[in-house]
């Protein structure tokens, strides 16, 4: 359980580099249930998805949380597999399946699983996974775990499948964490990959703004207006404890974590303009890395630390630059178009994401970071902060969809997108966090 903190706030500064500050008159201000569930709405077909079927989990009508649905979500989620109807079959893990008959339904593989409360009031979930084509046993796990793990221990099957049928890892038994504000309250959320299970880590009055991940998935930082002005936190996720960690003369923002968890880059404005700094994540004497007379801000490091993207207008209008992780001189990666904000890279190195300004619409672009090659992969008009899922193969982005703000992932090309939606409220801010400790 994640512990809220209560907490007094202002109001913020608007930036130029912020797109909600330029689109805020398009944002609705309804107010968001402090409890929202999500649903999960995938749309779009890829190329070469893998047809599987998800038998129901014998005993599953019976349990709180039906498995089977959850897995077939978030591997439908992913782009890489399409679900072949297996409603009304009788299996479980110790069944020895008619292989012939799912090829028939042009099912490559099958999962067939169990759930089942133990007398302590635990459940017991056993699953077997099988591919239908090479008539093999790909094996499978048992998880005994607390009602309140039942959507966890069917990420870790979806993640299972998901790595033994594509030779990559899993990303479902992962975490995001993103902001709301209903009506006048923020609220900074954990919640589960597919946007379920959302707990408060932070509540309050004023606005909380840029969370961001560690390394290690323990720690969040972030902005708040508790002071008057913008300052940086650090918060243990565990048991909500935090520490803070810039409140230098002027606005402290936009941290981002270094790999090692030792350090973060944050913007300053102590000596005039916005520059970019490194500060250790304990607190301490920051050091200055940028010095231009323009704004720098929105630091982000590549996955081996020795980069820092950023964004900055010191060529007249703001578009993304790297540089060593130790400063030095920038060099411009973003040449399409004349508004560029809000670099994500991927964990693997290859992608660049980020927020580009075409005819007044706002929306989500990836570049191949070795030929620099940059397409739009979204056709709304109003996206934000996009994040990469830790295996690199998805993106979690906020947008506004039929007047309402919303929480999306995408495949890079983006043919396969998937809306994590409340059924209403104002939902911002988003960050996927790293993969979890088994």
């Amino acid at each position: 359980m994640i512990k809220p903190l209560n907490a007094t706030y202002a109001t913020p500064s608007s930036s130029f580099f912020t797109r909600r500050a330029v689109v805020a008159a398009l944002a609705s201000s309804s107010a968001i249930p402090a409890l929202a569930q999500f649903r999960v709405e995938v749309s779009g077909v890829g190329l070469t998805q893998l047809p599987i079927a998800l038998a129901p989990f014998r005993g599953q009508d019976a349990s709180p949380q039906k498995i089977s649905n959850i897995i077939q979500a978030d591997l439908e989620r992913s782009g890489q597999f399409r679900g072949v109807d297996a409603s009304g079959e009788q299996l479980d893990e110790n069944s020895r399946p008619d292989l012939n008959l799912w090829r028939q339904r042009t099912a490559d593989s099958l999962v067939a699983g169990s759930v089942t409360r133990q007398g302590d009031g635990r459940y017991l979930v056993q699953f077997r996974l099988w591919d239908v084509v090479k008539g093999q046993d790909l094996g499978g796990q048992s998880y005994t775990v607390p009602q309140a793990d039942l959507r966890l221990a069917s990420h870790r099957i979806a993640d299972y499948v998901y790595e033994k049928l594509t030779g990559e890892r899993g990303i479902f038994s992962t975490r995001i964490c993103y902001v709301t504000k209903a009506g006048t309250r923020y609220a900074l959320w954990v919640a589960d990959a597919d946007g379920e299970n959302a707990q408060a880590a932070l509540n309050s009055p004023e606005p909380i703004i840029s969370p961001t991940w560690s390394s290690s998935g323990t720690q969040l930082a972030y902005v708040s207006f508790e002071s008057r002005k913008p300052v940086v936190y650090v918060h243990s996720v565990a048991n909500g404890q935090r520490r803070l960690v810039a409140n230098f003369k002027g606005n402290n923002s936009a941290p981002a974590w270094a790999p090692d968890g030792n350090t973060l880059a944050v913007t300053l404005s102590r000596d005039g303009g916005s520059q970019i700094y490194t500060i250790p994540a304990g607190g301490g004497e920051p050091r200055r890395l940028t010095q231009s007379a323009s704004i720098d801000t929105e630091p982000t490091f590549s996955a081996d630390g020795r980069i820092i993207f950023f964004t900055s207008d010191r060529g007249g209008a703001p578009q993304i630059y790297k540089m060593s992780a130790g400063g030095g001189s920038p060099t411009r990666v973003t040449f399409t178009g004349n508004y560029n904000i809000s670099p994500a890279i991927s964990p693997d190195g290859r992608w660049l994401a980020y927020i580009s300004r075409v005819g007044g619409a706002f929306k989500l672009y990836v570049m191949d970071l070795s030929s620099g090659t940059a397409n739009a992969i979204t056709d709304t008009s109003a996206d934000e902060n996009p994040s990469f899922a830790p295996n690199s193969k998805l993106i979690v982005y906020a947008t506004q969809l039929q007047g309402r703000e919303a929480l999306m992932t995408t495949t890079l090309d983006g043919k396969i997108k998937a809306r994590l939606a409340g059924q209403a409220g104002d939902i911002r801010e988003p960050d996927w966090g790293p993969f979890q400790k088994q």
